[in-house]
């Protein structure tokens, strides 16, 4: 099998043979009948001047030699355009630096395209990257420069689309706002209300992807109460959100009866859908799908999708419900801090439901921005390319996107700092050893569709050993009085902590995958407004968006999260609006674990996000630090306790209020074969694993 571009070449190899082979039989037919010819005449003439050349006046014109008349070829080869050696075709691919410059990418030097470029009035030569760039105005005469060159050199296009949104001048209208209710304007931020105005301004069909923290909530409340003429509202979000989403609407918009604000939380309540005097309607994302029919023929004319990156697979059914239920909606507002979690890949589906007919699709979104490549198994669009002109479409027209950084000047910075563990407090011996590291050398040889599955039995061994080092590090902070989060994904590892906390007496709150949404409020306000509530101990999947717990200034992880979006979005919840110290961000990673492999995937990852605009955070920076070496093993290496988790109540007393908190959605308690917790991204292949 040949690529596209060694079959090119053979073709142009072939035509340039054929043309050599004429041109020299051209030359030998040419120069045989001169021969020929001439002989002729001296034979005849024997030396003496001929009559042709006695009659010179008037035969002037007639030269028997050159037969451009007779034959209609030329006496001489025809020569070639001048171009490189036709063994050799350059390529090139064009794509915007900013919005109003584009650069040219060849795939080898080229003089006679140098000798184009400069041609160009608005060229310009980067010595760094040895990369000419051009204003987008002159794209057009680039182009037809290019065209007598082809097919020795070969230049790709930007697509009509993206020269369409970047030529299209932005018009500032003065939007009133005074439409939406005053109790929620009085409440907006500066640069909250110019998130408002730049979702009118896109006619209510965008997304807005500040940092968590900042207030999207508002933002698209407003937004969506400006249109409200195309009501009734959906609001899908994540099941610990809906409580959430209902008190703020009650707070933000109280012109709206309660009796018109419809949360649906089970099976049981979606008859509630056809009630025609519902105006707002809050739902789950796994709800929609139960109710996917009732959404459709309710007919929202607007909708507000919260954590919109949960739909980053267009081949999941969630996804397919909910573009179904928006294709009809006039107003459709996407909420995400992190858009892309690691992958351009993942924002095709949030662009889509925006606008359904920007793109031709997603195969041709992957070619462009996803480096998408075909495969005996389809297409690979885990890759990245032309990101910057991806994040110059993405700022243009879909979304808005402001950091912590730029918009609040009296939020304190965050540091990140990684703890190298004690390898003497690891639970670990010469047979677990020897165990990660073929586990180890089994993830580094596994194809990149397979990676993922061997990552996850590493990772889940890796917090076995982690546990005994981990629990003597928390103890270890647990004599300082400020409050810290503590985030974790196995139940082992969260159970260990709790443990740990219990026999050092430390008051703390645990949220995993088991709590109740409606318990959840209860267990935040607790850790926020009571001084002997020191600790939160969370699940990374569970408890990384949707809460607030600004009253910790410290965030430890336990174990880390291949998406550096997740963990980005967990050390939010105290680096936000309302924090009034700086906050401390602590990896406890583990040599000879899956964290040295983990740690150095999300680097990687972050770098994409950055360059498409999605991010600002970089793990390149961290400072570095080991944890206090120690020559004994205490009782942190195998935890045991006779305190009930989450409380400092010793089993067998009469309160067991607490309890409550680890039910599960059927409402049983969850028992200790539980080893993950309820990821709410739905990831099949964790979940299913059993270890």
């Amino acid at each position: 099998m040949y690529s596209k571009q060694e079959i090119e070449n053979k073709r142009l190899a072939a035509l340039e043979k054929i043309r050599a082979k004429n041109s020299t039989q051209l030359n030998n037919s040419f120069g045989q009948s001169s021969q020929c010819f001439e002989s002729a005449n001296h034979n005849k003439y024997n030396g003496r001047v001929g009559p042709l050349h006695q009659n010179n006046s008037r035969n002037a014109k007639f030269q028997p030699y050159n037969r451009n008349s007779t034959v209609g070829i030329s006496s001489t080869p025809p020569s070639l355009p001048a171009s490189p050696p036709i063994h050799k075709v350059i390529s090139g691919t064009i794509y915007l630096i900013t919005e109003d410059r584009f650069e040219v990418k060849p795939s080898d030097f080229s003089e006679q395209m140098v000798t184009i470029f400069k041609t160009i009035p608005s060229r310009s030569y980067d010595c760094t990257k040895r990369l000419w760039n051009f204003s987008l105005d002159h794209y057009e005469e680039l182009q037809k420069k290019m065209l007598p060159f082809k097919p020795h050199i070969v230049l790709g296009t930007i697509p009509p689309y993206v020269l369409n949104v970047m030529k299209t001048s932005q018009i500032i209208r003065q939007i009133e706002l005074s439409k939406i209710e005053k109790t929620l304007v009085d409440q907006l931020l500066p640069f909250q209300v110019d998130g408002v105005r730049f979702g009118i301004e896109k006619n209510g069909r965008c997304m807005i992807a500040d940092d968590m923290g900042l207030g999207k909530t508002f933002q698209a409340l407003a937004i969506a109460h400006y249109y409200k003429e195309n009501w009734p509202l959906l609001v899908v979000t994540t099941s610990t959100m809906r409580e959430t989403w209902e008190s703020k609407i009650h707070e933000l918009l109280p012109s709206i009866p309660m009796a018109a604000i419809l949360c649906i939380s089970s099976g049981k309540e979606k008859q509630y859908l056809t009630d025609k005097q519902a105006q707002v309607i809050i739902i789950s994302y796994k709800m929609a799908t139960l109710c996917i029919d009732l959404l459709i023929e309710k007919g929202f004319g607007a909708v507000i999708l919260d954590e919109s990156h949960l739909l980053k697979s267009h081949k999941a059914l969630s996804t397919e419900c909910i573009i179904k239920v928006t294709k009809k909606s006039k107003r459709v507002i996407l909420l995400s801090g992190t858009p892309a979690l690691s992958r351009p890949c993942e924002l095709y589906t949030q662009l889509y439901i925006i606008e359904p007919k920007f793109f031709q699709g997603y195969t041709e979104f992957g070619k462009r921005y996803c480096d998408g490549k075909q495969t005996n198994f389809g297409w690979d669009m885990t890759g990245q390319s032309n990101l910057t002109e991806l994040q110059c479409l993405l700022q243009k027209k879909f979304l808005i996107r402001r950091t912590k950084e730029q918009v609040l000047s009296r939020l304190k910075e965050k540091t990140r700092m990684t703890v190298i563990l004690d390898s003497s407090l690891l639970a670990i011996n010469e047979d677990t050893k020897n165990s990660l590291s073929a586990m180890a050398n089994s993830y580094s040889k596994k194809k990149a569709a397979d990676k993922h599955a061997a990552l996850l039995t590493f990772f889940s061994e890796s917090a076995k050993v982690k546990i005994p080092a981990v629990c003597k590090y928390i103890a270890s902070i647990t004599n300082s009085k400020e409050k810290f989060l503590v985030f974790a994904h196995h139940r082992n590892v969260l159970e260990a902590i709790c443990h740990t906390l219990d026999e050092s007496r430390v008051h703390y709150i645990c949220i995993d995958g088991s709590t109740k949404s409606d318990f959840r409020n209860t267990l935040v306000e607790k850790f926020q407004s009571n001084d002997s509530c020191r600790c939160a101990v969370l699940s990374i999947t569970a408890a990384n968006a949707g809460i607030t717990l600004t009253a910790a200034q410290l965030v430890l992880f336990a174990e880390l999260h291949w998406n550096p979006g997740i963990l980005s979005q967990a050390e939010s919840r105290a680096h936000r609006i309302g924090q009034e110290g700086g906050v401390c961000v602590r990896y406890l990673l583990a040599k000879g674990t899956c964290d040295d492999f983990m740690w150095p995937m999300l680097e990687e990852k972050l770098q994409v996000l950055n360059k498409v605009g999605l991010s600002k955070d970089t793990f390149e920076n961290t400072t570095l630090t080991q944890q206090m070496p120690t020559n004994t093993i205490d009782k942190h290496f195998i935890p045991k306790n006779n305190f009930i988790p989450g409380t400092n109540i010793v089993k067998g007393s009469e309160n067991r209020m607490e309890l409550k908190s680890h039910n599960n959605e059927n409402g049983n308690p969850t028992t200790s074969s539980d080893i993950f917790l309820d990821d709410f991204e739905g990831d099949e292949l964790l979940a299913n694993l059993n270890f």
